[in-house]
């Protein structure tokens, strides 16, 4: 082989090598990245069922249903236009409640989310951006008068579901928390 076409083989391999690179880079890239979708979306069809992404939204009043033997918990979610169900098993985050805005992320099953992580939202007057995008597409979202999407004080957080940790609920589960 001459010097020139040593040189040559030498960028080849290179732009071969680098080529091999980004795409490996692009292809972790793309399956760490969690996607939004709102419950209208995800009806649509719009997400991916073997991929893991998040859903946003209100979780619509009444819905939210507690195993009584595990930590399983079911609710639906809303973007004011269409409900889907989420099922999560785990410790809900102390602001979790009906009412309020919540991101959840993990993969569907069986037309149902499978949360692996739900989010709730920190305080009164914040909502994630991408459930306040999702209202706002679905003509629900109130921007003058930010009170109405707040949660009804007379609605009692669970509507008849207690929240683990409150009195109400140390009375109704006696043996929670005591060590074996």
């Amino acid at each position: 082989m001459t010097a020139r076409q040593k040189r040559m083989m030498f960028v080849a391999m290179l732009i071969i090598g680098v080529g091999v690179f980004i795409t490996l880079i692009m292809k972790a890239l793309n399956e760490n990245i969690n996607h939004f979708y709102s419950p209208t979306e995800i009806l649509q069809g719009k997400a991916p069922d073997n991929h893991s992404f998040r859903i946003g939204g209100l979780v619509v009043t009444g819905s939210v249903k507690r195993d009584e033997k595990s930590l399983k918990i079911e609710f639906d979610l809303t973007d004011g236009a269409k409900n889907f169900p989420v099922l999560y098993e785990g410790i809900l985050p102390d602001l979790f409640r009906e009412g309020q805005g919540i991101v959840a992320t993990g993969n569907l099953k069986n037309n149902v989310f499978m949360a692996d992580e739900v989010l709730a939202k920190h305080d009164e007057n914040y909502m994630p951006p991408e459930v306040a995008d999702a209202l706002k597409k679905s003509g629900k979202w109130d921007e003058d008068n930010t009170e109405a999407m707040k949660h009804p004080e007379n609605i009692p957080v669970g509507a008849g579901n207690t929240l683990p940790g409150s009195s109400e609920y140390r009375a109704a589960n006696p043996n929670v928390g005591e060590s074996k």
